[in-house]
């Protein structure tokens, strides 16, 4: 009886041996993130930096040279029609170098030269019309007698018709000399400006807002000079800078997305145009990028975007492909084998390799044609340690 009991209790000793045995040498599995293979949209877009402007934008200038007083309006002030935006008070044009007048005189001489020119030209066109008109009634005679022939006096009137038009040149040409010699002149030999005292006033071409206060203070600025830029913030358009090869992919009319604007929601968008000329562009890494500008226009109502101004910084997203259902995988889940893609199943504590075809690819998913099903569960970010066949933990994704 007692050699009994001991037998067991080696038996039971060895079973429990064997039984830690196995479990401490038994293959453990290796946790993993994992995600479904679902069904549902997706939506394929190039992204870029945007910039937001107005669409038409005003510069008012300098009508004559004068000194600028001091502008009152602010950026953002709103101005109408007609309203006056500056005043200037014109002044006597500065005296000339020597070099200076050198110029402006040999402009003037030019321009007298080319009236002289003109005049001749008109003298000689007088004659040539007189000469064809005598000829004309000369061959009139001719006709009425009988001896001329149709066709010389089509060849008369021709010639005085061709006469007249070239005096009418000759007239129009010598207007034309007239007004470069009377621009010449005063840059030569500026009289004494009648202005000087009055002020002059320039007031808004349109209704809208102040973008930019070019001259604040007080100062003496040439005719032509910008004091300010008028333009209406309502209407806005965007202009993101796309990569050439994404540029190609985009068409007039496609649909956008605009987020990262500060706003509660994102904004839809639609393109007006993709500018048919590039242009080189340095990125942040010093490489040097063909660029194409491509601009939009905003589809939501005004108020919606109201608190963007011009040059605001925003994200594009233009929409070139997309589906209402495809069945899609997490893009984290792909790795290339050969020339083609693959992802990991996770069945029965097993990831099993499975080789796909691919379509459409974002950032975050990809649409899958063939090689899984929907609600398989595919392994996320797989490493080097998982193979086809490894024991795997599916732990959901984070």
């Amino acid at each position: 009886m007692l050699r009994l009991l001991t037998n067991r209790r080696v038996l039971l000793v060895t079973a429990v041996v064997v039984g830690l045995l196995a479990v401490a040498l038994w293959p453990e599995s290796t946790a993993v993130e994992v995600a479904l293979v679902t069904l549902g949209p997706l939506v394929v877009t190039v992204d870029e930096e945007g910039e937001t402007r107005v669409r038409n934008r005003y510069v008012v200038s300098a009508p004559v040279f004068g000194r600028v007083l001091r502008v009152e309006l602010e950026p953002g002030d709103r101005v109408r029609r007609g309203d006056v935006v500056a005043r200037l008070q014109p002044e006597t044009a500065p005296l000339l170098d020597a070099r200076t007048r050198a110029e402006a005189a040999a402009v003037v001489e030019t321009a007298r030269a080319a009236l002289g020119r003109a005049c001749a030209e008109e003298q000689r066109a007088q004659t040539t019309l007189s000469q064809a008109q005598r000829e004309l009634r000369r061959a009139q005679e001719l006709s009425q007698g009988g001896i001329g022939t149709l066709q010389q006096l089509d060849l008369r009137e021709a010639d005085v018709r061709t006469a007249r038009d070239t005096l009418d040149a000759a007239t129009y040409a010598i207007r034309g000399a007239e007004y470069d010699l009377r621009r010449a002149q005063p840059r030569l030999a500026p009289p004494p400006s009648r202005d000087a005292g009055r002020v002059v006033t320039v007031t808004a071409p349109v209704d809208g807002m102040v973008l930019k206060r070019v001259r604040e203070s007080e100062s003496v600025v040439p005719a032509g000079d910008p004091l300010l830029e008028i333009g209406d913030s309502a209407r806005l358009e965007i202009v993101a800078d796309l990569l050439s090869t994404d540029a190609v992919r985009v068409k007039p009319g496609a649909r956008a997305i605009i987020d990262q604007w500060g706003g509660d929601r994102p904004l839809d968008a639609q393109v007006r145009r993709v500018e048919p000329s590039g242009f080189t562009k340095v990125s942040a890494l010093g490489v040097e990028e063909q660029r194409v500008n491509v601009v939009l226009d905003f589809v939501d109502p005004a108020h919606a975007f109201a608190a963007l101004g011009d040059a605001y910084r925003v994200e594009v997203h233009v929409v070139i492909w997309e589906s209402g259902s495809v069945l899609k995988v997490p893009t984290s889940a792909l790795f290339r084998r050969g020339e083609t893609w693959a992802a990991y199943v996770l069945r029965e504590g097993r990831a099993h390799e499975r080789p796909l075809t691919l379509s459409q690819r974002t950032g975050q998913e990809a649409e899958v044609l063939e090689g899984l099903s929907e609600s398989e569960l595919v392994v996320l970010h797989p490493g080097d340690t998982i193979v086809d066949g490894a024991r795997v933990r599916g732990v959901p994704q984070r």
